[in-house]
């Protein structure tokens, strides 16, 4: 049995996905899943559920939703997980590699790891973790502040993984490298690392002036809307593009830097 919480929440079972039956049974679910196996006190899951209006007996409502999603999961578990109730909450027991959103950011830190010796490696590694995604994260369940918060962040996560993919098409010159930086730098104006990419991929092809342009479109637009300038490496990479320096040429041999890898995000 496999947990998903990359798109609409619920459970795999046999290669078939199930989703939970009842938004308040979802909802929990989520909730104790993005909580890593931790206990997550009964106060927090009536915030969750039901936000500032719980029902008068709200105790006894929760406990009647835990019952039904112990009941739900047991019919499909083997004995790999379990529900357990505490005197102060509740908490999902399972294997960490039975949750999708652990393995897509295993996935991620592996192919980080491997994006500078071993670039086709990190390609097919980053490709399974961001196949592993059906849609918005916890998209069906992400009214409450834990699940929003967690969306967020997941989110977040998925648009640095898609820039490392984009380097990684940008370093292997794969040819549909400069649409897609295109396309993401107007879906994602303010995201200097797919500025700094679009300004490379269009230098290394002959495109200099357009790489020059793209930086000052750039410039103009977060000094007119953000009222600030460029970060410091995208202004360098800037000048080293006007400048032609050795630092921006397409073989690997002539490369001394690139966009950074964005922080790890947990």
């Amino acid at each position: 049995m496999k947990f998903k919480v990359l798109g609409s929440v619920g459970v795999e079972v046999d290669g078939r996905f199930h989703s939970i039956r009842g938004g308040h049974q979802r909802v929990l679910l989520a909730v104790l899943l993005v909580n890593g196996g931790k206990l997550v006190a009964a106060e927090e899951l009536y915030t969750e559920l039901w936000g500032d209006r719980p029902p008068v007996t709200v105790e006894n409502a929760l406990q009647a939703h835990v019952s039904r999603l112990r009941r739900t999961l047991h019919g499909w578990s083997d004995g790999d997980c379990a529900l357990i109730s505490r005197s102060t909450g509740y908490s999902l027991e399972f294997a960490a590699e039975d949750l999708d959103m652990n393995v897509f950011r295993r996935g991620v830190a592996q192919a980080r790891a491997a994006m500078a010796p071993d670039p086709a490696r990190a390609a097919h590694l980053l490709s399974g973790a961001m196949g592993l995604w059906r849609g918005a994260p916890l998209q069906d369940v992400a009214g409450g502040l834990i699940c929003q918060s967690v969306a967020v962040q997941l989110a977040e996560e998925h648009l640095a993984a898609t820039e490392d993919m984009l380097w990684l098409d940008l370093e292997r010159e794969v040819p549909s490298a400069i649409g897609e930086l295109k396309r993401m730098s107007i879906v994602h104006p303010w995201r200097e690392r797919v500025t700094e990419m679009l300004m490379l991929a269009l230098y290394r092809c002959g495109r200099q002036a357009e790489a020059i342009e793209t930086y000052h479109a750039a410039r103009a637009r977060m000094v007119a809307e953000l009222g600030t300038e460029p970060s410091p490496q995208l202004r360098e990479r800037f000048l080293e593009i006007l400048n032609q320096s050795p630092a921006c040429a397409g073989t690997a041999a002539n490369r001394t830097a690139r966009p950074a890898l964005a922080p790890e995000l947990v």
